[in-house]
């Protein structure tokens, strides 16, 4: 085109020069383009027949530009690209304006009726004059997603401290310790090798005290279950079979014997488990029996003559499976059996039970099998355990609950077969808050890894303009955002659960329980849904092993079944709350049925007019109180409407079983309801407790993000409910997109404050 003699006769042809361009550049001509840029051209009365011949050649799309022919169009534009003022930047027209004045000394000129036919062909062709502008002034082009950048309005260091609470020398201790070289992390296939590493990092792990912290000050340790709790969920920033090795050796074997035991086990066991002279297992699970303890078929047969138990596995289906520890190491191990005195069935005990000796020879009776391979944790030497009537002394039932007479009898101060098995699991339910607490470590890793790199990692732009960082982009930032969010919505809770465990009444544990069972499911969860989307966050360099988060999903995958099967689990939940129901009814007088119907009704008049159903506000939509409401009013209704279901059917007949069976759907939303609740509230009461300004607003935006998210993840209940109207959860997903883009300033510094040590982190992307 510039090499035509045309153009030399007429430079006012030049004006074409940046429309054609753009449609070579970035476009697609089609059909009914190309006639109306014919059209377009035909109305220009200042065309001869030649020119407009040449004009049209340009557009054939059968014959176009070769790729020097259009850079050295380009190269013609950006000789006047800086000639325009500041408002003529904006429109092709313009630039092809200023290319015929400097081909013509200045010349060149058009009238207003020509300009605006020429700027008919920008409309037809579907440009954004500006946008297209930028192509030739990219060094202008400034944009509020290139823009936007991390930032900090709080002290990193005192939002660590709200985190790490009382426990901060025992988190500092553990992380030095996992920080030493000693800690390197083993990049190997073969299972031995990592399997003797893991223990020889138990080992050191217990000759700082570590593994015994939870048993008492007489036995080695220091009475602190706190500090376990926290030294477990701390080595989660490092190596999860670590964590599940440590896990099974300190908690379920230690706490198993300490629970359920009585001084002379104490006396004999603690010391030697909590510095690993003793390695242990617990064998609850049986391949038949997972999440249904009771159902457990190994028997523990009482032989008065020789004062000893028979251990057996009867059936196949009763060995016990994937059991920590047993596959190489464990010694000894807590069996979870069916107690047979006098062929009566006395219901599921613990027994200690003898696996190996000194030298890891395997014990007469005892057969074992390794697990193998498996989709993570493989530095656990998991295995499978069968009984061929292995003889054990009568002392080496955990005799807490349950005992034999001198004379043979069956003793227990629980007379309850049922109340004294559920008394003994939930002297165990420790294992359903270490699991939760180890599972936020590892999203609160890969919430780091990938926030870090979407900071730093660039990718597309605007046209013509510079890159930018991908957590810019609003689709990012709603994938990541309100995970962390919910990363520091459970930090709160999962600390306030172990507080009430540790606090604990007996008249509390029902509820404590049922507590643990729904944080167990919905952080793991949780987990497992983060990890995926940190991983697709970070692309390609997520599926790189060198980057870690492929080991933190792989090895935190189980532990949506680890300590019970989490739809189990939530079900369980769900009859707790129903259990809690129906006592509040049962111990309701007349008035005080009368007054909860009447705050019933005062909150739909209330809550439900049409004011609020509506209402749209920002100051409404932030409002702690309004999001409470919310959670509890979904809460209550739910469990109202389960409990009318199953009595309906139940009055038509329905077997209760079956009823349940057909609300098990309902009963899961009862359990989500409740935790869902719970986390919101101890999220809003950290934030009220926060002294620090600055700590305060961060963690008020993050809690507004999560109630805002739970709110928006269940709209359509809250839709069929007629509590909120669609104006209403419009604008609340509207207003999690601001929060979103709030968020992402800090979401660096508030990663940061996790305080994950960067040999722990370990991931080139996020260095």
């Amino acid at each position: 085109m510039i090499a035509s003699p045309l153009l030399k006769r007429n430079p006012n042809l030049y004006v074409f020069l940046p429309l054609f361009y753009m449609v070579w550049e970035d476009a697609i001509l089609t059909p009914s383009e190309i006639k109306t840029i014919h059209e377009i051209i035909a109305l220009q009365d200042w065309l001869t027949n030649e020119e407009r011949s040449f004009l049209l050649e340009q557009i054939n799309p059968a014959s176009p530009p070769t790729p020097d022919e259009l850079k050295s169009w380009l190269d013609e534009i950006k000789l006047v690209r800086n000639q325009l003022s500041a408002e003529k930047k904006e429109s092709l027209v313009d630039i092809g304006v200023q290319l015929v004045r400097h081909h013509s000394n200045g010349q060149g000129s058009f009238s207003e009726e020509t300009l605006l036919t020429l700027s008919n062909i920008e409309n037809a062709l579907g440009n954004i004059s500006r946008e297209s502008a930028y192509l030739f002034h990219p060094d202008e082009r400034k944009t509020i997603t290139s823009q936007h950048s991390t930032q900090s309005t709080f002290n990193v260091d005192a939002l660590a401290g709200i985190l790490e609470g009382q426990q901060s020398s025992v988190i500092r201790k553990v992380k030095e310790i996992i920080s030493d070289p000693e800690f390197q992390y083993l990049d190997t296939d073969n299972l031995n090798e990592y399997r003797e590493k893991v223990l020889q990092w138990c080992k050191h792990l217990a000759a700082q005290g570590l593994g015994s912290l939870a048993f008492p000050k007489e036995y080695g340790g220091s009475g602190d279950l706190e500090a376990y709790f926290t030294t477990m969920e701390t080595l989660s920033l490092y190596d999860f079979s670590l964590v599940v090795k440590f896990g099974v050796q300190f908690g379920l074997f230690g706490m198993s014997v300490y629970f359920l035991g009585t001084e002379r086990h104490h006396k004999k066991y603690l010391q030697k488990i909590g510095t690993l002279e003793l390695p242990g297992c617990f064998a609850m699970t049986e391949t038949g029996h997972g999440s249904n303890v009771k159902g457990i078929l190994t028997t523990a047969t009482y032989v008065h003559a020789t004062k000893s138990f028979t251990i057996h596995t009867p059936v196949p289906e009763a060995r016990k499976e994937y059991i920590g520890n047993a596959a190489c190491h464990g010694q000894m191990a807590t069996v979870f059996a069916k107690l047979i005195l006098e062929e009566k069935d006395y219901g599921v005990s613990a027994f200690l039970v003898p696996l190996r000796d000194k030298n890891g020879k395997i014990l007469p009776g005892i057969t074992i099998k390794d697990c193998g391979r498996k989709m993570g944790l493989n530095g656990v030497d998991n295995g499978v355990i069968y009984f061929d009537s292995v003889s054990v002394p009568s002392e080496n039932l955990l005799n807490r609950y349950a005992d034999i007479s001198d004379d043979g009898k069956f003793t227990s101060p629980i007379a309850s077969d049922n109340r004294r098995f559920f008394t003994m699991l939930g002297t165990l339910v420790g294992g359903r808050i270490g699991i939760p607490r180890a599972g936020l470590s590892a999203v609160k890793s890969g919430l780091t890894i990938a926030i870090r790199y979407g900071d730093q990692r660039k990718q597309f732009g605007p046209e013509g303009g510079s890159e930018v960082p991908i957590l810019n982009y609003r689709t990012h930032q709603r994938r990541l955002m309100p995970l962390l969010a919910n990363a520091y919505a459970l930090h709160f809770s999962l600390q306030h659960l172990t507080s009430r465990f540790i606090n604990r009444t007996e008249s509390d544990m029902q509820e404590i329980e049922a507590l643990a069972a729904a944080l167990k499911s919905f952080s793991t969860w949780n987990t497992t849904h983060a990890l995926q989307e940190c991983r697709e966050c970070c692309g390609g360099k997520g599926y790189l092993s060198e980057n870690r988060i492929d080991r933190l999903k792989n090895d935190t995958d189980i532990f949506t079944t680890f300590e019970g099967d989490n739809t189990v689990l939530m079900q369980l939940v769900a009859k707790s709350r129903l259990t809690e129901f129906r006592h509040e009814f049962g111990n309701m007088n007349l008035f005080g049925v009368l007054n909860y119907v009447a705050d019933q009704t005062k909150t739909s008049i209330t809550e439900k007019n049409p004011f609020a159903v509506r209402n749209t506000s920002e100051e409404h939509l932030l409002d702690s109180e309004f999001q409470l409401h919310a959670f509890r009013y979904r809460e209550r209704d739910i469990l109202m409407s389960a409990a009318k279901r199953l009595k309906r059917h139940i009055d038509e007949g329905m077997d209760s079983f079956d009823a349940f069976n057909v609300c098990q759907h309902h009963l899961v939303n009862v359990g989500f309801a409740y935790v869902e609740r719970v986390v919101l509230e101890k999220f809003i009461e950290q934030v009220e407790e926060t002294k620090d300004a600055g700590c305060k607003t961060v963690l008020k935006r993050l809690c507004d993000l999560f109630a805002l998210s739970q709110i928006d993840k269940n709209k359509g209940w809250y839709l069929e409910q007629g509590y909120m109207d669609g104006v209403k959860t419009k604008a609340i997903r509207k207003l999690m997109n601001q929060l979103c883009w709030d968020v992402r300033q800090e979401a660096v510094p508030l990663t940061d404050a996790f305080k994950i040590p960067e040999s722990c982190l370990a991931a080139p992307i996020a260095l």
